[in-house]
Protein backbone atom coordinates (compact mmCIF):
# COMPACT_ATOMS: atom_id res chain seq x y z
CA UNK A 1 0.00 0.00 0.00
CA UNK A 2 2.57 2.38 1.03
CA UNK A 3 4.68 1.67 -2.28
CA UNK A 4 0.76 2.29 -4.03
CA UNK A 5 1.36 5.66 -2.56
CA UNK A 6 3.92 6.47 -3.82
CA UNK A 7 3.98 5.15 -6.96
CA UNK A 8 0.88 7.90 -7.39
CA UNK A 9 2.79 10.52 -5.84
CA UNK A 10 5.41 10.02 -8.56
CA UNK A 11 3.06 10.22 -11.18
CA UNK A 12 1.13 13.05 -10.14
CA UNK A 13 4.17 15.10 -9.38
CA UNK A 14 5.59 13.75 -13.03
CA UNK A 15 1.97 15.24 -14.39
CA UNK A 16 2.37 18.77 -12.47
CA UNK A 17 5.89 18.72 -14.14
CA UNK A 18 4.91 18.19 -17.38
CA UNK A 19 1.91 21.04 -17.04
CA UNK A 20 4.48 23.56 -15.60
CA UNK A 21 6.42 23.01 -19.02
CA UNK A 22 5.68 26.03 -21.34
CA UNK A 23 4.59 24.37 -24.24
CA UNK A 24 1.84 22.53 -22.46
CA UNK A 25 0.72 25.10 -20.24
CA UNK A 26 1.00 27.73 -23.12
CA UNK A 27 -1.49 25.50 -25.02
CA UNK A 28 -3.47 24.74 -22.11
CA UNK A 29 -3.90 28.41 -21.39
CA UNK A 30 -4.69 29.39 -25.27
CA UNK A 31 -7.38 26.90 -25.40
CA UNK A 32 -8.97 27.69 -22.35
CA UNK A 33 -11.19 30.85 -22.97
CA UNK A 34 -11.95 29.05 -26.53
CA UNK A 35 -13.16 26.04 -24.63
CA UNK A 36 -15.43 28.49 -22.13
CA UNK A 37 -16.73 29.88 -24.82
CA UNK A 38 -17.77 27.42 -26.74
CA UNK A 39 -20.16 26.13 -24.32
CA UNK A 40 -21.76 29.53 -23.80
CA UNK A 41 -21.80 29.44 -27.76
CA UNK A 42 -23.48 26.13 -27.66
CA UNK A 43 -26.18 27.33 -24.85
CA UNK A 44 -26.91 30.70 -26.48
CA UNK A 45 -27.74 28.97 -29.56
CA UNK A 46 -29.83 26.46 -28.13
CA UNK A 47 -31.92 29.01 -26.20
CA UNK A 48 -31.98 32.10 -29.02
CA UNK A 49 -33.54 28.29 -31.45
CA UNK A 50 -36.09 27.78 -28.61
CA UNK A 51 -37.66 30.97 -28.48
CA UNK A 52 -37.04 31.66 -32.44
CA UNK A 53 -39.08 28.31 -32.86
CA UNK A 54 -41.73 29.60 -30.09
CA UNK A 55 -42.48 33.17 -31.99
CA UNK A 56 -42.94 31.49 -35.18
CA UNK A 57 -45.67 29.32 -33.72
CA UNK A 58 -46.89 32.37 -31.63
CA UNK A 59 -47.31 33.95 -35.14
CA UNK A 60 -49.60 30.93 -36.45
CA UNK A 61 -51.70 31.13 -33.22
CA UNK A 62 -52.52 34.58 -34.36
CA UNK A 63 -53.25 33.40 -38.06
CA UNK A 64 -55.49 30.74 -36.41
CA UNK A 65 -57.74 33.32 -34.16
CA UNK A 66 -57.92 35.81 -36.39
CA UNK A 67 -56.29 36.61 -39.95
CA UNK A 68 -56.85 40.17 -39.88
CA UNK A 69 -54.72 40.41 -36.49
CA UNK A 70 -51.49 40.80 -38.78
CA UNK A 71 -52.21 44.01 -40.24
CA UNK A 72 -52.11 44.90 -36.36
CA UNK A 73 -48.79 42.48 -35.62
CA UNK A 74 -46.78 42.87 -38.35
CA UNK A 75 -46.57 46.37 -39.11
CA UNK A 76 -46.04 47.14 -35.36
CA UNK A 77 -43.40 44.27 -34.95
CA UNK A 78 -41.56 45.28 -38.00
CA UNK A 79 -41.58 49.08 -36.30
CA UNK A 80 -40.30 47.54 -33.33
CA UNK A 81 -37.76 45.14 -34.31
CA UNK A 82 -36.06 48.48 -36.54
CA UNK A 83 -36.37 50.83 -33.61
CA UNK A 84 -34.70 48.41 -31.36
CA UNK A 85 -32.03 48.28 -33.39
CA UNK A 86 -31.54 51.89 -34.47
CA UNK A 87 -31.97 52.83 -30.50
CA UNK A 88 -29.94 49.65 -28.82
CA UNK A 89 -26.93 48.93 -31.12
CA UNK A 90 -27.27 49.88 -34.68
CA UNK A 91 -24.95 47.18 -36.23
CA UNK A 92 -27.16 44.79 -35.14
CA UNK A 93 -28.75 45.37 -38.04
CA UNK A 94 -29.61 42.85 -40.60
CA UNK A 95 -27.82 38.62 -40.64
CA UNK A 96 -24.46 40.06 -38.73
CA UNK A 97 -22.38 38.05 -41.27
CA UNK A 98 -21.47 41.85 -43.10
CA UNK A 99 -20.60 42.88 -39.20
CA UNK A 100 -18.55 40.09 -38.29
CA UNK A 101 -15.99 40.46 -41.93
CA UNK A 102 -15.58 43.40 -41.01
CA UNK A 103 -14.34 42.98 -37.60
CA UNK A 104 -12.00 41.36 -39.11
CA UNK A 105 -10.64 44.74 -40.45
CA UNK A 106 -10.83 46.37 -36.88
CA UNK A 107 -8.45 43.55 -35.27
CA UNK A 108 -4.88 45.86 -34.98
CA UNK A 109 -4.21 47.52 -32.17
CA UNK A 110 -6.04 50.64 -31.10
CA UNK A 111 -9.36 49.91 -32.95
CA UNK A 112 -10.81 48.70 -29.83
CA UNK A 113 -13.32 51.10 -30.20
CA UNK A 114 -14.42 49.87 -33.51
CA UNK A 115 -14.69 46.70 -32.72
CA UNK A 116 -16.88 47.20 -29.84
CA UNK A 117 -19.05 48.52 -32.00
CA UNK A 118 -19.90 45.26 -34.05
CA UNK A 119 -19.28 42.37 -31.57
CA UNK A 120 -20.34 43.04 -27.90
CA UNK A 121 -22.92 41.80 -25.49
CA UNK A 122 -25.04 45.00 -26.33
CA UNK A 123 -24.86 43.05 -29.68
CA UNK A 124 -26.39 40.05 -28.51
CA UNK A 125 -28.99 41.62 -26.69
CA UNK A 126 -30.16 43.67 -29.77
CA UNK A 127 -29.86 41.29 -31.95
CA UNK A 128 -31.93 38.24 -30.21
CA UNK A 129 -34.49 40.39 -29.21
CA UNK A 130 -35.39 42.38 -32.49
CA UNK A 131 -35.20 39.28 -34.70
CA UNK A 132 -37.31 37.53 -31.93
CA UNK A 133 -40.16 40.47 -32.18
CA UNK A 134 -39.49 40.58 -36.31
CA UNK A 135 -40.40 37.10 -36.69
CA UNK A 136 -43.66 36.84 -34.17
CA UNK A 137 -44.35 39.42 -36.63
CA UNK A 138 -44.18 37.43 -39.62
CA UNK A 139 -40.89 38.09 -40.79
CA UNK A 140 -39.55 35.79 -43.26
CA UNK A 141 -35.89 36.15 -41.62
CA UNK A 142 -33.70 33.33 -39.93
CA UNK A 143 -31.57 32.91 -37.07
CA UNK A 144 -28.57 31.55 -38.51
CA UNK A 145 -26.91 34.68 -39.55
CA UNK A 146 -27.58 36.55 -36.28
CA UNK A 147 -25.94 33.23 -34.19
CA UNK A 148 -23.02 33.76 -36.03
CA UNK A 149 -22.78 37.51 -34.88
CA UNK A 150 -24.04 36.48 -31.45
CA UNK A 151 -21.35 33.45 -31.29
CA UNK A 152 -18.37 36.12 -32.68
CA UNK A 153 -19.28 38.65 -29.91
CA UNK A 154 -19.42 35.79 -27.41
CA UNK A 155 -15.61 34.67 -28.10
CA UNK A 156 -14.75 38.27 -28.71
CA UNK A 157 -16.13 39.34 -25.22
CA UNK A 158 -13.93 36.32 -23.50
CA UNK A 159 -11.20 37.40 -25.48
CA UNK A 160 -11.26 41.14 -23.79
CA UNK A 161 -11.19 39.25 -20.59
CA UNK A 162 -8.52 36.67 -20.73
CA UNK A 163 -5.48 37.93 -17.96
CA UNK A 164 -2.24 40.19 -19.34
CA UNK A 165 -0.23 37.44 -18.36
CA UNK A 166 -0.96 34.89 -20.61
CA UNK A 167 -0.77 33.97 -23.93
CA UNK A 168 -2.91 34.93 -26.67
CA UNK A 169 -3.98 33.81 -30.05
CA UNK A 170 -4.76 36.74 -32.43
CA UNK A 171 -7.87 38.83 -32.21
CA UNK A 172 -9.01 37.54 -35.70
CA UNK A 173 -8.72 33.75 -34.85
CA UNK A 174 -11.29 34.60 -31.70
CA UNK A 175 -13.52 36.49 -34.52
CA UNK A 176 -13.18 32.99 -37.08
CA UNK A 177 -13.76 30.65 -34.46
CA UNK A 178 -16.64 31.95 -33.02
CA UNK A 179 -18.40 32.55 -36.10
CA UNK A 180 -17.65 28.79 -37.37
CA UNK A 181 -19.02 27.72 -33.82
CA UNK A 182 -22.34 29.87 -33.92
CA UNK A 183 -22.88 28.64 -37.45
CA UNK A 184 -22.62 24.64 -35.87
CA UNK A 185 -24.42 25.17 -33.07
CA UNK A 186 -27.72 26.85 -35.05
CA UNK A 187 -27.46 24.05 -37.50
CA UNK A 188 -26.12 21.06 -36.12
CA UNK A 189 -23.58 21.24 -39.14
CA UNK A 190 -20.12 21.25 -37.71
CA UNK A 191 -18.47 20.47 -40.96
CA UNK A 192 -20.35 23.38 -42.37
CA UNK A 193 -18.80 25.53 -39.76
CA UNK A 194 -15.49 25.00 -40.81
CA UNK A 195 -16.03 25.65 -44.01
CA UNK A 196 -17.85 28.61 -43.79
CA UNK A 197 -15.01 29.85 -41.78
CA UNK A 198 -12.46 29.10 -43.99
CA UNK A 199 -14.55 29.61 -47.54
CA UNK A 200 -16.22 32.95 -45.94
CA UNK A 201 -13.76 34.44 -43.25
CA UNK A 202 -10.27 33.32 -42.95
CA UNK A 203 -7.92 35.83 -44.11
CA UNK A 204 -5.59 34.90 -41.98
CA UNK A 205 -3.45 31.48 -42.28
CA UNK A 206 -5.81 29.13 -40.36
CA UNK A 207 -2.88 26.47 -39.38
CA UNK A 208 -2.16 29.13 -36.65
CA UNK A 209 -5.42 28.27 -34.49
CA UNK A 210 -6.86 25.22 -36.78
CA UNK A 211 -6.77 23.17 -33.16
CA UNK A 212 -8.61 25.96 -31.20
CA UNK A 213 -11.27 26.22 -34.46
CA UNK A 214 -11.82 22.23 -34.74
CA UNK A 215 -12.20 22.26 -30.77
CA UNK A 216 -14.41 25.49 -30.37
CA UNK A 217 -16.59 23.85 -33.11
CA UNK A 218 -17.23 20.52 -32.08
CA UNK A 219 -17.48 22.09 -27.87
CA UNK A 220 -20.45 24.20 -29.37
CA UNK A 221 -21.84 21.54 -31.37
CA UNK A 222 -21.38 19.16 -28.57
CA UNK A 223 -22.94 21.78 -26.10
CA UNK A 224 -26.36 21.96 -28.58
CA UNK A 225 -26.68 18.62 -29.10
CA UNK A 226 -26.24 17.92 -25.33
CA UNK A 227 -29.67 20.07 -24.84
CA UNK A 228 -31.54 19.52 -27.63
CA UNK A 229 -30.40 16.14 -28.72
CA UNK A 230 -28.80 14.81 -31.90
CA UNK A 231 -31.32 16.29 -34.22
CA UNK A 232 -31.58 17.07 -38.11
CA UNK A 233 -32.33 20.63 -39.34
CA UNK A 234 -34.61 19.26 -42.16
CA UNK A 235 -33.96 15.58 -41.34
CA UNK A 236 -34.59 12.43 -44.17
CA UNK A 237 -35.83 12.83 -47.21
CA UNK A 238 -35.67 9.86 -49.92
CA UNK A 239 -33.13 10.56 -52.71
CA UNK A 240 -32.86 6.71 -53.61
CA UNK A 241 -32.62 5.29 -56.81
CA UNK A 242 -32.00 8.06 -58.91
CA UNK A 243 -31.04 8.06 -62.45
CA UNK A 244 -27.76 9.94 -63.70
CA UNK A 245 -30.17 11.72 -66.01
CA UNK A 246 -31.23 13.94 -63.38
CA UNK A 247 -28.69 15.70 -63.16
CA UNK A 248 -29.50 17.38 -66.48
CA UNK A 249 -32.18 18.60 -64.14
CA UNK A 250 -29.62 19.42 -60.98
CA UNK A 251 -28.02 21.96 -63.27
CA UNK A 252 -31.19 23.26 -64.37
CA UNK A 253 -32.44 24.35 -61.40
CA UNK A 254 -29.05 25.60 -60.19
CA UNK A 255 -28.91 27.83 -63.08
CA UNK A 256 -32.00 29.65 -61.84
CA UNK A 257 -31.41 28.93 -58.69
CA UNK A 258 -27.84 30.55 -58.90
CA UNK A 259 -29.21 33.53 -60.98
CA UNK A 260 -32.59 34.12 -58.34
CA UNK A 261 -30.30 34.12 -55.58
CA UNK A 262 -27.87 37.02 -56.98
CA UNK A 263 -30.84 39.01 -58.16
CA UNK A 264 -32.33 39.01 -54.87
CA UNK A 265 -29.63 40.32 -53.34
CA UNK A 266 -29.20 43.01 -56.14
CA UNK A 267 -33.40 43.92 -54.96
CA UNK A 268 -32.58 44.10 -51.75
CA UNK A 269 -29.06 45.93 -51.87
CA UNK A 270 -31.25 48.42 -53.78
CA UNK A 271 -34.08 48.95 -51.52
CA UNK A 272 -31.74 49.82 -48.99
CA UNK A 273 -29.77 52.46 -51.33
CA UNK A 274 -33.27 53.73 -52.21
CA UNK A 275 -33.91 54.17 -48.78
CA UNK A 276 -30.96 56.38 -47.88
CA UNK A 277 -31.76 58.55 -50.90
CA UNK A 278 -35.70 59.15 -50.18
CA UNK A 279 -34.70 59.98 -46.26
CA UNK A 280 -35.77 63.49 -46.53
CA UNK A 281 -39.42 62.50 -47.29
CA UNK A 282 -40.21 59.13 -46.36
CA UNK A 283 -38.19 57.85 -43.24
CA UNK A 284 -37.05 54.16 -41.95
CA UNK A 285 -39.29 53.92 -39.75
CA UNK A 286 -42.40 54.70 -42.22
CA UNK A 287 -40.68 52.22 -44.28
CA UNK A 288 -40.84 49.32 -41.63
CA UNK A 289 -44.70 49.51 -41.22
CA UNK A 290 -45.10 49.78 -44.70
CA UNK A 291 -42.91 46.69 -45.30
CA UNK A 292 -45.09 44.95 -42.52
CA UNK A 293 -48.52 45.85 -44.00
CA UNK A 294 -47.59 44.43 -47.49
CA UNK A 295 -46.56 41.63 -45.57
CA UNK A 296 -49.84 41.51 -43.56
CA UNK A 297 -51.69 41.86 -47.28
CA UNK A 298 -49.96 39.25 -48.93
CA UNK A 299 -50.57 36.80 -45.99
CA UNK A 300 -54.33 37.75 -45.45
CA UNK A 301 -55.07 37.91 -49.45
CA UNK A 302 -52.47 35.72 -51.02
CA UNK A 303 -50.56 33.51 -49.08
CA UNK A 304 -49.55 32.87 -45.51
CA UNK A 305 -46.74 31.21 -46.66
CA UNK A 306 -43.98 34.66 -47.24
CA UNK A 307 -44.55 34.10 -43.40
CA UNK A 308 -41.56 33.40 -41.13
CA UNK A 309 -38.28 31.21 -41.64
CA UNK A 310 -39.83 29.13 -44.28
CA UNK A 311 -38.62 26.18 -42.95
CA UNK A 312 -42.19 24.34 -43.09
CA UNK A 313 -41.79 25.31 -46.77
CA UNK A 314 -38.66 22.99 -46.75
CA UNK A 315 -39.80 20.11 -44.66
CA UNK A 316 -43.10 19.86 -46.87
CA UNK A 317 -41.76 19.76 -50.19
CA UNK A 318 -39.22 17.27 -49.03
CA UNK A 319 -42.09 15.09 -47.44
CA UNK A 320 -45.74 15.70 -47.86
CA UNK A 321 -47.16 13.55 -50.24
CA UNK A 322 -48.09 16.07 -52.54
CA UNK A 323 -44.48 18.54 -53.20
CA UNK A 324 -46.62 20.96 -55.17
CA UNK A 325 -44.85 24.42 -55.14
CA UNK A 326 -46.99 27.34 -57.56
CA UNK A 327 -46.08 30.64 -58.47
CA UNK A 328 -48.07 31.96 -55.67
CA UNK A 329 -45.69 30.70 -53.21
CA UNK A 330 -42.62 31.10 -54.92
CA UNK A 331 -43.41 34.82 -55.05
CA UNK A 332 -44.28 34.42 -51.32
CA UNK A 333 -41.12 33.14 -50.80
CA UNK A 334 -38.89 35.92 -52.65
CA UNK A 335 -40.98 38.94 -51.41
CA UNK A 336 -40.82 37.65 -47.61
CA UNK A 337 -37.22 38.16 -47.08
CA UNK A 338 -37.38 41.01 -49.67
CA UNK A 339 -39.47 42.95 -47.63
CA UNK A 340 -38.37 42.04 -44.11
CA UNK A 341 -34.49 42.45 -44.53
CA UNK A 342 -34.43 45.54 -45.92
CA UNK A 343 -36.20 46.98 -42.95
CA UNK A 344 -33.06 47.44 -41.33
CA UNK A 345 -34.38 45.30 -37.88
CA UNK A 346 -32.20 42.20 -37.40
CA UNK A 347 -32.82 38.97 -38.96
CA UNK A 348 -30.87 36.88 -40.94
CA UNK A 349 -31.21 35.39 -44.51
CA UNK A 350 -29.96 32.08 -44.50
CA UNK A 351 -33.12 30.31 -44.35
CA UNK A 352 -35.28 32.21 -45.77
CA UNK A 353 -32.93 31.61 -48.87
CA UNK A 354 -32.77 28.23 -48.57
CA UNK A 355 -36.61 28.16 -48.35
CA UNK A 356 -36.68 30.11 -51.82
CA UNK A 357 -34.41 27.60 -53.42
CA UNK A 358 -36.29 24.71 -51.95
CA UNK A 359 -39.24 26.17 -53.85
CA UNK A 360 -37.27 27.18 -57.10
CA UNK A 361 -36.50 23.77 -56.83
CA UNK A 362 -40.19 22.08 -56.00
CA UNK A 363 -41.53 24.61 -58.96
CA UNK A 364 -39.35 23.11 -61.36
CA UNK A 365 -40.20 19.53 -60.54
CA UNK A 366 -43.82 20.42 -60.12
CA UNK A 367 -43.64 21.94 -63.67
CA UNK A 368 -42.11 19.28 -65.53
CA UNK A 369 -43.76 16.69 -63.29
CA UNK A 370 -41.11 15.26 -61.95
CA UNK A 371 -42.02 13.18 -58.57
CA UNK A 372 -40.91 10.68 -56.26
CA UNK A 373 -37.01 10.73 -55.07
CA UNK A 374 -35.88 13.13 -58.60
CA UNK A 375 -38.14 15.94 -57.02
CA UNK A 376 -36.48 15.83 -53.31
CA UNK A 377 -33.00 16.14 -55.42
CA UNK A 378 -33.98 18.74 -57.26
CA UNK A 379 -35.89 20.74 -53.78
CA UNK A 380 -31.87 20.10 -52.39
CA UNK A 381 -29.99 21.29 -55.73
CA UNK A 382 -32.27 24.37 -55.68
CA UNK A 383 -31.57 25.09 -51.97
CA UNK A 384 -27.60 24.88 -52.29
CA UNK A 385 -27.68 26.94 -55.63
CA UNK A 386 -30.08 29.74 -54.10
CA UNK A 387 -27.83 30.23 -50.98
CA UNK A 388 -24.33 29.92 -53.32
CA UNK A 389 -26.16 32.85 -55.23
CA UNK A 390 -26.55 35.13 -52.56
CA UNK A 391 -23.31 34.03 -50.78
CA UNK A 392 -21.12 32.75 -53.40
CA UNK A 393 -19.73 30.20 -51.21
CA UNK A 394 -20.40 26.74 -52.62
CA UNK A 395 -18.82 24.24 -50.65
CA UNK A 396 -20.81 25.78 -47.72
CA UNK A 397 -23.95 25.54 -49.00
CA UNK A 398 -23.08 22.16 -49.88
CA UNK A 399 -22.10 20.59 -47.21
CA UNK A 400 -24.30 22.63 -45.14
CA UNK A 401 -27.41 21.25 -46.73
CA UNK A 402 -25.75 17.78 -47.08
CA UNK A 403 -25.61 17.86 -43.16
CA UNK A 404 -29.24 19.09 -42.80
CA UNK A 405 -30.40 16.23 -44.42
CA UNK A 406 -27.50 13.43 -44.15
CA UNK A 407 -27.52 12.58 -47.37
CA UNK A 408 -24.22 11.98 -48.58
CA UNK A 409 -25.11 9.77 -51.24
CA UNK A 410 -25.79 13.03 -52.98
CA UNK A 411 -22.84 14.98 -52.42
CA UNK A 412 -21.93 15.03 -55.96
CA UNK A 413 -25.32 16.39 -56.94
CA UNK A 414 -24.91 19.49 -54.25
CA UNK A 415 -21.55 19.93 -55.49
CA UNK A 416 -22.53 20.36 -59.10
CA UNK A 417 -25.48 22.30 -57.93
CA UNK A 418 -23.00 24.85 -56.13
CA UNK A 419 -20.89 25.07 -58.51
CA UNK A 420 -22.96 25.96 -61.67
CA UNK A 421 -25.07 28.44 -58.86
CA UNK A 422 -21.86 30.36 -58.69
CA UNK A 423 -20.30 30.44 -62.04
CA UNK A 424 -23.84 31.31 -63.33
CA UNK A 425 -24.65 34.09 -59.91
CA UNK A 426 -21.52 35.61 -61.47
CA UNK A 427 -22.85 37.17 -64.66
CA UNK A 428 -25.29 38.68 -62.22
CA UNK A 429 -22.72 40.22 -59.79
CA UNK A 430 -19.22 39.68 -59.05
CA UNK A 431 -19.53 40.34 -55.34
CA UNK A 432 -21.66 38.28 -52.51
CA UNK A 433 -24.89 39.75 -51.03
CA UNK A 434 -22.60 40.14 -48.05
CA UNK A 435 -19.34 41.53 -49.55
CA UNK A 436 -21.67 44.55 -50.57
CA UNK A 437 -23.23 44.77 -47.02
CA UNK A 438 -19.68 44.43 -45.43
CA UNK A 439 -18.43 48.17 -47.78
CA UNK A 440 -21.58 49.72 -46.38
CA UNK A 441 -20.62 48.79 -42.83
CA UNK A 442 -17.20 49.53 -43.44
CA UNK A 443 -18.17 53.32 -44.47
CA UNK A 444 -20.72 54.14 -42.09
CA UNK A 445 -17.52 52.87 -39.55
CA UNK A 446 -15.39 55.33 -41.39
CA UNK A 447 -17.52 58.19 -41.52
CA UNK A 448 -19.44 57.90 -37.98
CA UNK A 449 -16.09 57.26 -36.02
CA UNK A 450 -15.95 55.80 -32.36
CA UNK A 451 -16.78 58.43 -30.35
Amino acid sequence: MRNLNRIVQRRAQELLNRIGNSPVRTNLLQGLPFWIASILTGMLAVAYALLFGYAERLTHVAIGYNKAFLFVLTPFCFWLAWWMVQRGAPFARGSGIPQVMAAMEYTQPGKNGVLNRLLGIRIILVKIASSLVLVLGGGAIGREGPTIQVAASVFAAINKRIPATWPRLADQSYIITGAAAGLAAAFNTPLGGLVFAMEELARIHVRFFRTALFVAVIIAGLTAQGLLGPYLYLGYPDVRNLSYRIFLGVVVVALLSGIAGAVLSRMILWLIAWKRRVQGSFKPWQYAIAAGLLTAAFAFWISTGILGSGKELMTGVLFAPNKEIDLVALVGRFAGPLLAFSTGAAGGIFAPALAAGAAVGGFVAHLFVVGGTHANILVLAGMVGLLTGVTRTPFTSAILVLEMTDRHSVIFHLLVAGLVAQLVALLVDKHSFYDHLKQGVIQELEKKPAS
